[in-house]
């Protein structure tokens, strides 16, 4: 681009100044709101796209475990600005405006280091989080992360790569530490469910967790091995396509129910 003070090719700063360059010739109110947008809005966002992903899944079986891993988003987020601290210290590199006269900047007054951009390693942070939580809510924190990438190049205040390195940055702290995260937090939102709290984890009547066929079925089969070693194999409840002792006697059975010794129709409901 015309303007940029360059020695040879460099795409870092070819890409900075097409991007940016769009600034020039656009109007006031759009480069206003692309401050806006670059600055506070997008996190702003973000910061709605959780409330709504946290209001939608305490309202599904299951729901400590997903609200475990919507507090893991912004703490993460958290975490990797720390990590990015010593990262630009050591880099130390200079915003784009300092070496490229010709950058329409339109946010004065950045002193820091350029590498890499704490709003791209903060929204991709989130994205990605919320996206392990639920992937439409992830898909659309991701876009806004891209977004806000866009908007920091837009505004002549990073380079691509800072904001490449920046949801590489985020994205690695989520990844990694999600594992160890979770292992703490789902016990800790698991209890706060059960607390007088319990509504900030799960809606009222929302099971703690997600029950599945599997899990049906080792469920029914504890309870058939229980029911057996207490009252014998003849009063053991029948299993799919083999009939109990009673059903082929002719004698009657039922699942569930089982007939107990002490009298006919004497029974006793053992699924709860």
């Amino acid at each position: 681009m015309a303007g940029l003070a360059l020695e040879g090719p460099d795409p870092d700063a070819d890409v900075l100044g097409g991007i940016n360059g769009l600034a020039k010739d656009a109007p006031r109110w759009v480069n206003h709101a692309m401050e806006y947008l670059g600055e506070y809005g997008v996190l702003a966002a973000l910061a709605v796209l959780c409330v709504l992903a946290w209001w939608s899944v305490r309202r599904r079986a299951g729901a400590p475990a997903a609200v475990a891993g919507l507090v893991w988003a912004p703490l993460a987020a958290g975490l990797a600005l720390l990590a990015n601290a010593p990262i630009r210290a050591i880099v130390s590199r200079p915003r784009p405006f300092h070496d490229h006269a010709g950058l329409t900047v339109l946010v004065p007054g950045k002193t820091d280091f350029s590498f890499v951009s704490d709003h791209a390693t903060l929204a991709m942070a989130v994205g990605a989080g919320l996206f392990l939580v639920r992937r439409s809510y992830g898909l659309i924190g991701i876009g806004l992360a891209l977004f806000e990438g866009f908007c920091r190049i837009y505004l002549g205040v990073h380079y691509p790569t800072d904001v490449i390195g920046g949801f590489a940055l985020g994205t690695a702290v989520v990844l990694l530490l999600a594992p160890p995260a979770q292992a703490l937090l789902v016990p800790l939102m698991t209890r706060l469910g059960r607390s007088r709290a319990g509504r900030l984890v799960r809606a009222p009547g929302v099971p703690e967790t997600a029950e599945t066929p599997d899990a049906r079925a080792a469920v029914e089969a504890a309870y058939a091995q229980a029911f057996t070693e207490t009252y014998g194999e003849r009063y053991a409840p029948a299993d799919d396509g083999h009939p109990a002792p009673e059903e082929a006697s002719g004698a009657p059975a039922a699942r569930g129910r089982a007939a107990l010794p002490g009298g006919e129709g004497q029974e006793r409901d053992l699924a709860a």
